[in-house]
């Protein structure tokens, strides 16, 4: 994977090209709408609902809450050796 890269001589820019792409017409690197509005349906849910936020003490395994929202059993907390 490249974190950073810096078009060469005669390469086009990342945004240059989707927009020259976006204006011949191809949508090969666009979401058609109905997925998009697809997407939206499936994850406006969880946005639009207030989550509360829990405090816990930096370097614990989370709030003490964890252990009531998992299934018994469910969560095991790693053994670190060392």
């Amino acid at each position: 994977m490249i974190a950073s890269h810096q078009p060469q001589k005669g390469e086009r820019e990342a945004y240059e090209r989707v927009l020259d792409e976006a204006m011949q017409g191809d949508a090969s690197h666009f979401a058609r709408e109905d997925f998009v509005e697809e997407a939206w349906r499936i994850v406006d849910p969880l946005f639009s609902t207030a989550t509360p936020v829990h405090e816990y003490e930096p370097k614990s395994w989370g709030p003490e809450l964890t252990e009531r929202l998992s299934p018994p059993g469910g969560w095991q907390n790693p053994i670190v050796k060392g």
